[in-house]
């Protein structure tokens, strides 16, 4: 067993070490306006219809919101961040934020803009994982009659071949040079054929090691039992599963589409059993650490101790590669900074992509804060803190 380092989320000196004094000002007023549900509705609503009317409100966003959870508009943009959180032993996910337009031409466009992330994540030890979402390469409409076992016309069928050959496209590039990838999860109705993508991929990459990460969503009632399958095929098939485990993004719209269509939601019951399983998933992970990659994609402190406990006991070091930390740029910094200076393997999701592009990930992920309980008050107290400490040494 290893000697576990010590490990405090409350040390915001550690947390905030790469801002300075005016950054972390910034970021008390960004976090103060999210600490409103009243504020965070009002200001969104705001830019959306400053954007739709073309007001030059770009600048601004740039200094605020997008400047604090992005990275830039470009992946050269996202240098600096990348060159800072490499300083403090924290990777980058180049996260490309754009939601798609639907057409044929978007997605080639999206599939092509994931291969440069991947091209630049070779060889680069700053950037361990690359990203991308299924409905960035093809159509959620014709996954949904995939799943619900409707027919495709010909031309649905051949639009259908095309998303397979973009993912397929991705997973071999990233085989190819030698960079992990992850597969985003996302709505149930459609989950399933993603699933059936990421396994075929990771029957072909996942020989040797895990390549190709499949997300699982806690906060449904069959993922840990979907997880624990996983584990199973890929054992008899010999290859290894990449797991990133997420409570997951979409409960609101799922528990709705439920009702609305009158079936059970596949959301659990309470927050409660989500963690259960949640922990429940990590140690199901750990225990099968030969088989099983694993992205731990939390921002629950609970969880990321209960992940250090785990690793202890099972004789991983910090710096095993099977075992990542991830959390979102932007945020949970005394989880990311802390976890990175005890020596564990974390990397931040850095989104990035044109502003007014990026708006709809800005606008769920303020959404998100708020309905969250008390994360962004956690935030704003940790930030308060830190300014208190120091003007305490100043004094």
């Amino acid at each position: 067993m290893n000697t576990k380092p010590n490990i405090s989320f409350e040390n915001t000196e550690i947390a905030f070490a790469s801002r300075t004094d005016v950054e972390l000002k910034k970021m008390y007023l960004i976090f103060a306006v999210m600490d409103s549900n009243l504020a965070v509705k009002l200001g969104t609503g705001l830019a959306d219809v400053a954007f739709k009317l073309k007001l030059p409100i770009k600048g601004i966003m740039k200094k605020t919101m997008f400047g604090h959870f992005c990275g830039g508009e470009s992946i050269e943009d996202c240098s600096k961040s990348i060159g800072e959180l490499k300083q403090y032993g924290i990777g980058t996910i180049l996260d490309y934020s754009v939601e798609g337009k639907g057409t044929e031409k978007s997605y080639d466009f999206t599939r092509d803009e994931i291969l440069r992330t991947i091209e630049r994540s070779a060889g680069a030890t700053e950037i361990p994982f690359t990203v991308f979402k299924v409905t960035g390469l093809g159509s959620y409409k014709i996954m949904t009659k995939v799943q619900a076992g409707q027919k495709l016309n010909a031309k649905e069928q051949e639009a259908f071949e095309r998303l397979k050959d973009r993912v397929d496209a991705l997973c071999k590039s990233a085989y190819e040079h030698d960079v992990r990838i992850m597969i985003d999860g996302e709505e149930s109705w459609f989950q399933d054929v993603i699933d059936d993508l990421a396994y075929e991929a990771m029957e072909k990459y996942n020989k040797e090691k895990a390549i190709v990460y499949n997300t699982y969503q806690m906060y449904r009632k069959d993922m840990l039992g979907l997880l624990k399958a996983a584990h199973q095929e890929a054992e008899i098939k010999g290859y290894h599963v990449g797991a990133k485990l997420v409570r997951g993004a979409y409960m609101e719209k799922e528990r709705d589409r439920a009702e609305d269509m009158g079936y059970q939601s596949p959301i659990q019951d309470t927050k409660e059993d989500s963690d259960k399983d949640y922990n429940a998933a990590l140690k199901f992970s750990i225990e099968n650490k030969d088989r099983i990659y694993l992205v731990s994609g939390s921002h629950n402190e609970l969880s990321n101790i209960i992940l250090t406990e785990l690793m202890n006991l099972h004789g991983l070091k910090p710096e095993d590669k099977r075992v990542f930390f991830a959390q979102l740029y932007g945020m949970s910094d005394n989880i990311s900074y802390n976890l990175a200076f005890a020596g564990y393997n974390v990397a931040k999701y850095v989104p990035y992509g044109p502003v007014e592009s990026v708006m709809p990930y800005l606008y769920r992920r303020a959404a998100e804060n708020t309905s969250v309980a008390g994360q962004s008050s956690r935030e704003f107290e940790l930030i308060k803190n830190e300014i208190a400490r120091r003007a305490a040494i100043k004094k």
